[in-house]
């Protein structure tokens, strides 16, 4: 197995990356934060896919992303493609919280991933995360962060302004501060 490579990222395609190691080029297909190297000297955490008819490297900026892709691997119905968009969407640690929080919005938000993955993932994934288990967002939580969501702001930046706004407060009142606050 190839589990990382070192050398320089010399292009991007439309199938991935190629990573220069000593005069070979491998494609890699990857994360955006490993994708932002072009031209660098870098370090690509691997993994290889094995098919019957093709072997296809995933690369990832970090070992934690790269954990988080294999555990997705695991779920039903979720290959390769997917798993790499569910981790190339945010932050490892954020996605485990959207987990453990069975915040299946966030991975429907994901092109190509609709209801019924997003449950599967969070169904499936929930009891193997290796942080401490937080309450599930309240419904109006959920719908305060929406609400900011269809006003433009990213899943994190929503969710961090709600951050400090009481839940127990009606979701007007949630959002109408987490606008204040961003002003």
């Amino acid at each position: 197995m190839i589990a990382r490579l070192r050398g320089t990222v010399a292009a991007r395609t439309a199938a991935g990356l190629v990573v220069d190691v000593g005069g070979v080029g491998y494609l890699v297909a990857a994360t955006p934060r490993v994708a932002a190297r072009v031209g660098e000297e870098t370090t690509v955490e691997t993994y290889l896919h094995v098919r019957e008819d093709a072997l296809q490297l995933y690369g990832f900026a970090s070992a934690d992303e790269r954990a988080l892709f294999e555990l997705l691997l695991g779920v039903s119905g979720v290959g390769p493609k997917v798993a790499l968009a569910i981790v190339s969407g945010s932050p490892p640690a954020e996605l485990r919280r959207a987990i453990v929080r069975e915040d299946t919005a966030r991975f429907e938000a994901i092109p190509g991933i609709g209801r019924k993955t997003a449950q599967r993932v969070v169904l499936e994934l929930r009891e193997k995360m290796t942080i401490p288990a937080e309450a599930p967002m309240s419904a109006d939580a959920v719908t305060a962060r929406d609400a900011l969501v269809e006003l433009g702001w990213s899943l994190l930046d929503a969710e961090g302004a709600l951050a400090g706004v009481d839940a127990a407060l009606p979701v007007e009142e949630q959002v109408r501060l987490a606008l204040r606050k961003a002003a």
